[in-house]
């Protein structure tokens, strides 16, 4: 897993020599995330042919919906980004609404998901492969948090 993540962190420095626009760094990054986390999850899972054969296509419609929801996150980074000089407190107030209202989104997906994977895996497995999914989504979390300034608005 350490051999995922550092090769995560290589292929964002390269992707931003690439991309041409913000959104073109943001969908460069969301890819590679995207491929590491699968490659991460693969690693962790260590599925038997009979177990991977249902795991991965209910992988990829958790992955489409969280992709989904993920969208939602960006948009308000991007908002914040682009109205951070001038944020007034209306402004912060809708933004912050919007972030719990994503997490809960996220929270829902990974409810109905849970359900949805201990059908196919025992409860353990289903549950360590959420605790991976989390582990995954804190260092990225942390990435982002660490990039994104404490919120100021004009008195």
């Amino acid at each position: 897993m350490k051999k995922i993540i550092l090769s995560t962190l290589a292929m964002f420095l390269a992707s931003m020599a690439f991309a041409q626009t913000t959104d073109d760094y943001i969908e460069i990054v969301r890819g590679v995330l995207k491929t590491e986390r699968k490659a991460a999850i693969a690693e962790v899972m260590t599925l038997s042919e009979q177990e991977a054969e249902v795991f991965w296509p209910l992988y990829n419609e958790y992955e489409a919906k969280d992709y989904e929801i993920q969208s939602k996150r960006v948009k308000i980074i991007k908002e914040l980004v682009k109205d951070f000089e001038n944020l007034s407190d209306e402004k912060a107030d809708e933004m912050w609404t919007s972030y719990m209202k994503y997490k809960q989104e996220l929270l829902n997906l990974n409810k109905l998901y849970y359900k949805k994977f201990k059908k196919i895996l025992p409860a353990g497995r289903a549950a360590r492969f959420f605790q991976a999914l989390n582990k995954i989504a804190v260092l990225a979390d942390y990435r982002v948090a660490m990039e994104i300034p404490i919120i100021e608005t004009k008195k």
